[in-house]
């Protein structure tokens, strides 16, 4: 059984390096795609439009930029992230599940 607890693991790092890479590379790449409003110009640290106030800093509106901003949400803690617990409780609640019915069939 800890066996296939420690493949798990390295499953479920893999899964969590897989979600940290894609999210920075959606970033850079929507950030190399935003296009801001006249008088605007874009800030990668804000990920925001700024015309030098920080009161009125706005997000790009271009549509590529719209996109990709969307699919870093549906990456991140709102979308395959976000999943990430209950997949752990699920993959544990079967590992122990099959420990007990593949005991009751042991013949000794």
């Amino acid at each position: 059984m800890f066996n296939n607890l420690s493949n798990l693991g390295y499953g479920l790092v893999t899964f969590a390096i897989i979600i940290g890479v894609g999210s920075v590379v959606l970033v850079k790449f929507g950030g190399s795609l935003a296009e801001c409003a006249t008088g605007f110009t874009y800030n990668s640290t804000l990920d925001k439009c700024s015309n030098g106030t920080t009161a009125f800093d706005t997000n790009p509106t271009n549509t590529e930029w719209v996109n990709v901003n969307y699919l870093t949400g549906q990456l991140g803690s709102s979308g395959l992230a976000g999943w990430t617990p209950a997949i752990i409780a699920l993959s544990v609640g079967m590992l122990f599940l099959g420990v007990f019915l593949t005991r009751g069939k042991r013949k000794i």
